[in-house]
């Protein structure tokens, strides 16, 4: 299993520090076979060291540097030896404007710099109302432009109307979701969508979920680790 915690906008370094100063002491209980990701925001970025966490960025822009006022790139993830990114995170596409074509450019860049791509989709309320054809559909769309077959590739599914909402998709919707993603992309595939302590023995259970992506559970280490070791 994979477990991912994305922090979105909370943390700051001295408290990302401590956060995952608490998380390695606990990791050796966890499954050997398993892996865990931080994704903290771009200023909380630092040199941690750890054996048993990644540590990855939420976004960056496909440059290595240059003059692109309030970004991130290449050069500035170098040198905290970063080399896995979040990318078509619902937030981003829909809060921030991205569009495919822009998510494609970025999958390319970083591909090309053999990054580990988490690669997020997910559909709104109302084409889940539609019923799972409209879903696939909508969910296939989000891979245009996108290299499927790359190694270090990555998919977390999130239905956008289950993030932060508390509401957590039904064991029948991840289920018959997930097994249809298989078909499309044979590639490790987690559920990302209210994801907590109550929850995750159930989800962890599903065929063809590898993992999980985190939002508010991760955002506490006693939290996230209530999913990590919750056998």
């Amino acid at each position: 299993m994979i477990y991912a915690a994305n922090f979105k906008t909370n943390h700051t370094r001295e408290t990302t520090r401590e956060y995952l100063t608490k998380l390695q002491l606990q990791l050796f209980k966890k499954n050997p076979n398993d892996k865990v990701y931080v994704f903290p925001p771009l200023t909380a970025l630092d040199d941690y060291q750890s054996n048993d966490v990644t540590i990855g960025v939420q976004n960056a822009y496909p440059v290595k540097n240059g003059a692109f006022t309030g970004e991130v790139g290449l050069e500035q993830l170098a040198e905290f030896n970063i080399n896995t990114i979040l990318i078509g995170h619902s937030e981003r596409r829909d809060i921030l404007g991205e569009s495919q074509e822009f998510i494609a450019k970025k999958f390319d860049f970083f591909k090309e710099q053999g990054f580990e791509i988490i690669y997020c989709i997910g559909e709104s309320l109302e084409i889940r109302e539609q019923g799972l054809d409209a879903v696939m559909e909508h969910l296939v769309s989000q891979f245009e432009g996108i290299d499927t077959t790359y190694d270090n590739f990555v998919v977390a599914y999130e239905p956008i109307w289950a993030i932060g909402t508390g509401r957590t998709a039904s064991v029948e919707e991840i289920t018959q979701t997930h097994n249809a993603l298989k078909k499309v992309v044979d590639k490790p595939l987690l559920y990302g969508g209210s994801v907590k302590g109550s929850n995750i023995k159930e989800i962890a259970e599903i065929e063809n979920v590898d993992g999980v992506l985190v939002g508010g559970a991760s955002l506490k280490t006693d939290t996230f680790l209530e999913l990590v070791l919750h056998s």
